[in-house]
């Protein structure tokens, strides 16, 4: 039993010997910053609780201390929180629509015939997209709209509100291209409207309304056009600016106060 006991501790020590090399070789610390709990020597202080905070990512989206008024539900409403949830369930619900979409003028609806009948879920899923990009359009509105009249946008706030003022018209974009991909007689009758009304914008609209609809009438080209807008162009514009509003909130002192 001794020599067993021996055994044990040679073995613990050789870990921890081990382990001690490993948190105090520089690929370790290069990857984990000071403060981190990972980091040799951390003790359990405000400033280390700080830094953890700061160097996490994930921890980096609420702030050390967090303002009374700013946890009530009766303030924010939550619409903010609410707009970026049905983004995230957008891109989720969207991811799953792609495996079984094909942008071309001769497949689209039936693809989508088929998704509402033939396969597991699907109109589920379809109708879950839809009804969340209605759902984000009027969450972002009101969001806004909480913002105007608690007079959010006032100093240091300007630039941010600059910043949601894009976001509502990338939303509407994205509800907008979104609403053609069924390439049925609505979505016809909607990028004729939409272009057209493009085609009337001062000195370069014979020239947008052409890029947007990939010839001089609709065609596939104008289907795969406003696919790769709606998939991929846009919810990359609104990932980056999504992340500034965000980052912007907590360097402008959080959630402003009631007046």
């Amino acid at each position: 039993m001794a020599d067993g006991n021996g055994n044990s501790t040679k073995l613990a020590d050789r870990a921890s010997e081990l382990g001690g090399k490993v948190t105090d070789s520089q690929a370790w610390n290069s990857i984990f910053r000071p403060g981190s709990i990972f980091r040799k020597g951390y003790t359990d202080s405000p400033r280390n609780r700080s830094y953890v905070v700061m160097n996490s990512l994930l921890y980096h989206l609420h702030p050390v201390k967090v303002k009374r008024h700013a946890v009530k539900v009766s303030y924010t409403l939550c619409l903010g929180g609410l707009s970026f949830f049905t983004f995230i369930l957008l891109t989720v619900t969207g991811i799953f629509l792609m495996f079984f979409y094909r942008p071309t003028d001769t497949q689209a609806w039936a693809n989508i015939q088929q998704l509402e009948t033939a396969v597991y879920f699907g109109s589920l899923i379809r109708n879950m997209h839809r009804w969340a990009a209605h759902l984000m359009v009027i969450s972002v509105f009101l969001h806004m709209s909480r913002v105007f009249y608690h007079g959010a946008y006032k100093a240091p706030r300007e630039f941010n509100w600059v910043i949601g003022v894009i976001l509502l018209v990338l939303t509407l974009m994205l509800s907008f291209t979104g609403y053609l991909l069924p390439w049925d007689q609505l979505a016809l009758w909607a990028v004729t409207v939409g272009t057209n009304m493009m085609g009337y914008s001062p000195v370069f609209g014979t020239q947008i309304r052409y890029a947007l609809l990939g010839a001089k009438e609709i065609s596939g080209d104008t289907l795969l056009r406003w696919y790769v807008l709606h998939v991929i162009l846009l919810p990359f514009v609104a990932v980056i600016f999504m992340a500034i509003h965000f980052w912007r909130v907590r360097k402008d002192g959080g959630i402003s106060g009631p007046l």
